[in-house]
């Protein structure tokens, strides 16, 4: 369940836009799956940029010095949120995406398992990082995300994404680690 400060943010008009221009995708990418589209989002400029606004209003003056974005939904918010609050943007790719040496993580997700890899060097011990994607289902993503930037020697501060799918309980598998999100969908 959203803490209070979650449940105040939803009462922002921005966050109802936002929610507003979400499409929902039955059956995408596989039978079942309520698939939440960002891409609407995407095409509606002030909405997009308050999406990216209500982020950097929350980690301004953090002391956050790394963005890590998610492949591939997270490199459209992250790099906007570590510019505006004067941090590095790192990519967590699917494998062989990268070049030069790097460290994984498998994981499951709600429709299959995968992996995330990051370069090795891309972040310095006792660095305070950032998770950002678009959106948090069994919450398997996220924890491959914390795995590689603590085992780098990072401090995750929190992970952020625009969109919680609770009924899934994702949060609940971040080993207390604080999610800030902006819409809950109950599709």
């Amino acid at each position: 369940m959203a803490g209070s400060e979650e449940k105040k943010e939803m009462q922002d008009p921005r966050t109802q836009a936002i929610a507003s221009t979400i499409r929902v995708v039955p059956n995408f990418p596989k039978p079942g799956i309520m698939f939440q589209d960002i891409t609407t989002l995407l095409l509606n400029p002030p909405v997009f940029k308050d999406t990216i606004d209500l982020f950097v209003e929350r980690y301004t003056g953090k002391g956050i010095s790394v963005v890590a974005g998610v492949e591939a939904r997270g490199f459209i918010f992250g790099p906007p949120i570590a510019l505006a609050i004067g941090a590095k943007f790192i990519p967590l790719r699917k494998p062989n995406k990268l070049p030069g040496e790097v460290m994984s993580k498998e994981y499951e997700l709600e429709y299959g398992a995968d992996c995330l890899e990051m370069h090795v060097g891309a972040v310095q011990p006792g660095e305070r990082a950032l998770v950002v994607d678009d959106l948090v289902a069994t919450g398997g993503t996220l924890c491959a995300a914390i795995v590689l930037l603590e085992r780098a020697g990072a401090e995750v501060v929190e992970c952020a994404c625009v969109i919680e799918l609770p009924e899934l309980k994702g949060r609940e598998r971040l080993n207390g680690k604080p999610l800030y999100v902006l819409v809950e969908s109950h599709s």
